[in-house]
Formats: C-alpha cells, structure tokens, sequence
C-alpha cells in the first residue's frame, strides 16, 4: 500500500525572501551529521529513479551493487517503463509500498525537485542525485539552481550527495550505488577514500584492487550542496571500518572546520592523507610587504597540512600506496633501518631514497654481521643494505631454500634497527611447483609476527600484483608496497606523522581580539607609521633597537649624541613604507654636521613624497650579524599566517621560509627554523655568534601573539629584519597594516 501524501511544496518562483546563508548553512549541517551519514551510506533498500534497461548509468549502477555483494531490495522507478532490469517499476516513489534507504536519481536537472518532493512524501530520507548543470556550470543560474537544492533538501529533510554525483561505495557495508563500472573483486579493507572527482573513483578502485589496498568507503562529492567533503571526514574519524582516510581535494571548502577535523583524526589516530590540486602561485595581500608573496596559497595549504599532520601526496599512486601502508599494520615509528633485498641495484637505490627521507641505513650489529655470514655465499657481503643476492631465486637445493628465511630473521633482531624493509619477488603466475614460493612466503609470515620491530614488505618496481600473488599474501597476511620509489616515500610520510603526533598539535583558530582590545583604538586602516608600528610591538613585549622620533635637526643631533657611535635616519609617515625607495633612509652616520645634513636629506625625500610626515627615526647602527624576516599575513582561507626565513639572499631570491598557521608556541617555532634550507647559517657563519635558537623562537612567538592581538583588522605585520647576534635578538624595521575584516580572517 502507498504510503500516504506529506505535503511538502516550495514556490515555483522561489522563496519570497532567500533564507539568511548562515542559517541555511547551519541546517545543512543538521542532514550530514555522523548519525545521519553512517545511516546514508549503509542503505538497505535503494531506489533508482529514471533508471531504464537503455540506461548506461542504471547499469553501471546495477553491476556495481552486485559486485559489491548487495543483498537488499533494489526498487526500480520510471513513470513509463513497467519494467527496467527485469524487476517491476513503479511509477513515482510516492507508489512504492514501503519506503527505502536510498533513492538514486536519474532524472535530468528539470525533474530532480519533483523526485525530491516524491521522496519526501514517501518517507525517503537519502538521495544521490546525478544530474548537472548546477554550480558546476560556474555560471549564475546554475549557482540558483544549486541554491535552491540546498534550500528543498533542508526543507524536506533530506540527506543529499551531489548533484553531479556518481555515488559510492560501501565496501564494508557490501552496498555501492555508484555510476561507473567496478571491476570484480572489490577490495575490503581500512581504508576511506573522498574524491572530489567523479571520474577518477573508477582509477582508484583499480590501482587499490592491484596493489592490495582495501576499501572501507570511497565516495564521490559532486558539488557538495549538502553532503561536504569535511562531512564525510567527520563521518570516517567516527567509522570504525576506517583506520585511514585518503582525499583526492581540488579545494578545501572551508578550512577552519578542516583543520578542526584534522587535528580530531590525528587524535583518533587516524592518518589522513591528501591529494591537493590546483596548485597555484597568489599574489601579494598587500603589495606593501614581503609576506603575501611568501605566503602563497599553495604554500600555506603545505604548512596548514605538515603542522595538523595530514600527509600530503602528489599523485594519486603515492596516495594510495601511502594509505595501505598506514593500514597495513606494519607501519615503522623509528627512522633506524635494515634492508633485505636479492639485487645490489636495489640497494643502491634504496640508499639513495632513504637518505631522502631522513631514513638512516645503520651498520648491522657484531652478532648479526656474523649470523649472515654463516648463510650468505661467500661473494655476498653481510653489510646493510643486505644482498642476499640471486642465489636465494635461483638456486632450489635444500642448502640455500632457508638462506632469505636466516638473513631476514638475522636482521629483524638487530637491537639497533626499528624496522625491517623487505624486498620480495613475487611470480605473476602460480609456478609448476608453488610450495616453494608459498615456503618462502610462510616464512616471513612467522618472522613478521614474531619480530618486534614492523616488517615492511615491498615489490622492486609499481608493477600491479597478479591475482595469483594477491592470494599468495593474502593468505599469509602480508602487505606489500608497490615499489621502491613510492614505498620509500610513504615510509617517510608514516615516519613524519607519527613524529608530528608525538609532538601534537594545537587547534589553530583566529583571535576574536578587537581594536580596543589591543590599545589602539585610534590606528588607521591601511599602512602605519613605523614609530606605532614599533609602540605597538614595544607594549606587546617584543625587543626593538633603540629608536627616537625627532622633529628637527637639532633633536636628531641630540639623539645620536645620546646614542653614541653611528646611527640610521629613517622617515617615519605612514604613507611611506618602502623608505628606501625614495631616499629616506641614510645609514652609517657620524657626527654632529653629518646627521644635521643626513636629516635634511631624509626629511626632504619624505616630504617630496607625501605631505604626512611624523618626523625621522634615529637609530644606533648595529653590527654585522644573522638577520631573520619575521612576517604574519592573512590568508583568506586559513586566516593568520606565520612566516619565518632568513634574510637577504635566503628571502629575496631563494625564498627560503617555513610557515605555520596561528597561533605558534615557541617550541613550534624552534621547528620551522629547522625546516629552513638555511638553518646551518643559524649555527653561526662569518663570523657571526651562533644564534640562540631558544630566545629567537620566544621573540618569534611574541610577535604572532602580537599579530593575532590585532584581530579582525590584521592584514600584515611584518620585521624586516630580526636582528640576531647569540641571545641578542632586536627588531630593525616594522610594518603594521591594518584595514577592516569583516570575516575576521577565516
């Protein structure tokens, strides 16, 4: 019997008055919840609407659910057809006799509100919707179109993936309505996949089905207009079939909740790891300061994922084999390596990438040198890496078939290694005789589970794994990565996230500090004053080089005579801030008639520049030592941004800087000046005293604090340079640009 009528109707011409976004956005929320998604993505009775036996998308959908091993009822629609896929149809949703968990929606754009109305009215909460021409068409009437989606799910109380959505994949659940083919078999395992592409989930599930990397969930976004890519991370952080979470991002949608959920998985335990594209180089914020072009977006994406732990990729290869080594159960945590192998190339190979990831290749221990002597041929050298060379392959007789068993056993009980990386050479066809290959696998099945360092198994090259070398691990339990190159590089990614969570990290969020707040209520928008600039530092507790306003040359003699020894003169307007650039700056000057002239020439370019003039800067000259570019800038995604490089050369042509979204504690800034290229110059050069990394990282972290006192009103406040010399550490230059925010920087 039909379910009765709900009526549930939205004006044709649209909502009198457009809902306020925030609220909308709110009520989105409310659809996409962990509850309501673990209930979405688990369907036991699916719907497909508009599907029909011509239909290449209902097919692809049909195949997929019976690979996936679906055992619920699957519920045709169409208005016309009494029949699409030999099962009965039934006109509308509203006529089926009890309502399912899912409805898949065919219909072109036109239809879907009636479907959704439909669905409504006969209690169906879920829906992928596949149509286009929403916002993906980037014009305005698709983005209305779109808009007005999101207004009728919320109204009608619907869970919406898409539109331009091919579905998913529910491996662990045995359910994928999904809108392209999936080749048999489909891969369980721990690993959730988000792809902002719908194309690509097809690519995806093949390279994982070949390289032993199991699926939990994979699903396809679409446009997001109500289910979103963070949704489905907060989904996954709570699913207890996910142990890792892969993304394929074209965009980080809204990066504040991002970043939150970031710092919830790494707690939970959960690596994630990203795929980001779009990769592109922003201009300035300001073009007054440095610190908009350092700060790129492609570059503060990088340090907003390196400093909450999500592992960043750079192919969709290094993706999934980074994921099925973090899943793998034999992920290493120390850097301290033993390598096992049957060819010298590889092992130079191998020297050459572990050096690139900071792996250390350690000299095997007395006891093990001499427990592989005893076995390797005498040609073979009982070294690390270790070649137990071709004899292991080639020669069958009893005398060498536990040679890879003795060398592999050796090394794992090696009291300085922290993990074994294993080269294994699997045949693509089961062999005439495979009770030898299934031994030797055996084998290092027992010494994996004994040993108490993690085994970590690889093939030489990213060749796929045969179905027949698929079951030969499987059935002893072992994981292999897909080669050398990417599986020295997921090793490394494992190796810094476990790093990065030992030493964990804070939730980043922007200050909600107003201009009162921070003591001045006056300040300009725009560029300020450096003497401000410098008053505004000096109250938040961040050490300056002594510096006088002066008004006349008389003052400024005065000045330099109480500073003693030669001193800098520099205009001081705040609708000056390349000073420089104009002639307003003299260095180096002595004496009474040098200043009083060096005054009159500085005041002169000022004043041929603008009429706002506050007067000259006199400043003791410093000697030569290690000067550091200090910046934060806003980036309209992340919000606050610290930048930290050295000066001269490093800044200006290398671009040498670590970024670190705020707020920064100096422990935090202790490690982005270890991650400058530069860093050793720190330790001293030219006879410069080694700086004081403590006391810099605690000036450093003064100033972000004193950024992020500003508020909504920070655009950029940047030291140029940070005077270093051993515990002596002085800002030179300021700029403070301020302006209102209405955002508050997210």
């Amino acid at each position: 019997m039909a379910q009765p009528t709900r009526s549930v109707t939205l004006d044709a011409a649209g909502p009198q008055a457009p809902p306020d976004p925030l609220d909308l956005a709110t009520a989105r929320r409310r659809l996409a919840t962990p509850e309501r998604l673990r209930e979405f993505y688990a369907p036991r009775s699916i719907a497909l609407v508009g599907a029909s036996d011509s239909s290449g998308w209902g097919r692809f959908v049909v195949d997929s659910l019976r690979t996936a091993g679906f055992t619920g009822a699957l519920r045709p629609v169409h208005p016309k057809r009494p029949t699409a896929f030999d099962l009965p149809t039934v006109p509308s949703l509203r006529a089926l006799d009890e309502p399912v968990d899912l409805a898949y929606v065919f219909a072109p754009t036109h239809a879907v509100e009636s479907v959704l109305e439909d669905a409504a009215a006969a209690g169906v909460r879920n829906a992928v919707v596949l149509a286009s021409g929403y916002g993906d068409g980037g014009d305005a009437q698709g983005r209305e179109l779109e808009r007005r989606l999101v207004e009728q799910a919320v109204a009608l109380d619907i869970t919406l993936l898409g539109p331009n959505c091919l579905g998913f994949v529910n491996a662990a659940g045995s359910v994928a309505p999904f809108g392209l083919g999936i080749v048999p078999p489909l891969r369980r395992g721990p690993v959730g996949i988000v792809l902002q592409s719908g194309a690509l989930t097809s690519n995806v599930l093949a390279f994982a089905r070949v390289h032993q990397v199991g699926i939990s969930l994979l699903t396809s976004m679409g446009n997001e207009a109500v289910i979103t890519t963070a949704d489905v991370v907060e989904h996954l952080i709570a699913d207890d079939d996910c142990q890792v979470i892969g993304l394929f991002l074209e965009s980080v949608r809204d990066a504040p909740r991002f970043i939150e959920l970031a710092a919830a998985a790494m707690a939970a335990g959960k690596p994630i790891v990203a795929l980001k594209v779009g990769r592109t180089e922003a201009g300035q914020r300001t073009a007054l300061a440095h610190t908009g072009a350092l700060a790129g977006d492609d570059a503060v994406v990088d340090a907003a994922f390196r400093q909450y732990g999500v592992i960043r990729v750079r192919s969709l290869e290094e993706l999934l084999v980074t994921c099925g080594l973090m899943g793998s159960g034999q992920v290493p945590r120390g850097r301290r390596v033993g390598v096992v192998t049957a060819s010298g190339g590889a092992c130079d190979i191998i020297a050459d990438r572990s050096t690139d990831e900071g792996v250390e290749i350690v000299e095997f221990a007395p006891a093990t040198t001499a427990a592989l002597r005893e076995v390797l041929p005498p040609f073979a050298a009982a070294q690390n890496p270790l070649d137990v060379t071709g004899v292991i392959l080639a020669d069958r007789g009893s005398a060498q078939s536990t040679l890879g068993d003795v060398a592999l056993n050796a090394v794992v009980d090696d009291p300085g290694v922290d993990f074994v990386f294993n080269m294994l050479a699997l045949p693509q066809a089961e062999p005439p005789d495979p009770s030898i290959v299934d031994q030797r696998v055996a084998a290092i099945a027992a010494t994996s589970e004994r040993s108490r360092v993690p085994v970590v198994n690889f093939t030489a090259a990213c060749t796929d794994l045969s179905p027949y070398a698929q079951s030969l691990l499987d059935r002893h339990g072992l994981h292999a990565l897909g080669g050398i190159e990417f599986g020295l590089t997921a090793i490394g990614h494992a190796l810094t996230w476990h790093e990065t969570k030992a030493q964990g990290c804070q939730q980043s969020h922007f200050p909600a500090t107003t201009r009162q707040e921070s003591g001045f209520a006056d300040m300009r928008d725009g560029p300020w004053a450096e003497a401000l600039g410098r008053e505004f530092l000096a109250s938040a507790g961040v050490p300056l080089v002594p510096a006088e306003l002066v008004t006349d040359a008389d003052s400024a003699v005065a000045a330099a005579l109480a500073f003693g020894g030669p001193v800098a003169l520099k205009i001081c307007s705040a609708e000056i801030t390349h000073k420089s650039d104009i002639g307003g700056v003299a260095l180096g000057v002595s004496g009474a008639d040098e200043v009083r002239e060096a005054f009159g020439r500085v005041l002169a370019a000022g004043r041929a520049a603008t009429s706002a003039i506050d007067g000259v800067l006199v400043s003791p000259m410093r000697a030569p030592a290690t000067e550091l570019f200090v910046g934060v800038t806003v980036d309209p995604s992340f919000g606050p941004v610290l930048a930290v490089g050295l000066g001269g050369v490093f800044i200006e042509v290398l671009h040498d800087v670590a970024l670190r979204l705020l707020p920064v504690d100096p422990a935090q800034v202790r490690r982005m000046l270890g991650e400058l290229r530069g860093a050793a110059v720190l330790g001293g050069a030219r006879g410069t005293r080694p700086a004081d990394l403590d006391r810099v990282a605690e000036v450093v972290a003064g100033v972000a604090t004193a950024a992020a006192g500003l508020g909504p009103a920070l655009q950029t406040l940047e030291i140029n340079p940070l005077r270093v010399d051993g515990g002596d550490v002085e800002a030179l230059d300021v700029l403070v640009v301020t302006g209102p925010r209405e955002s508050g920087g997210n």
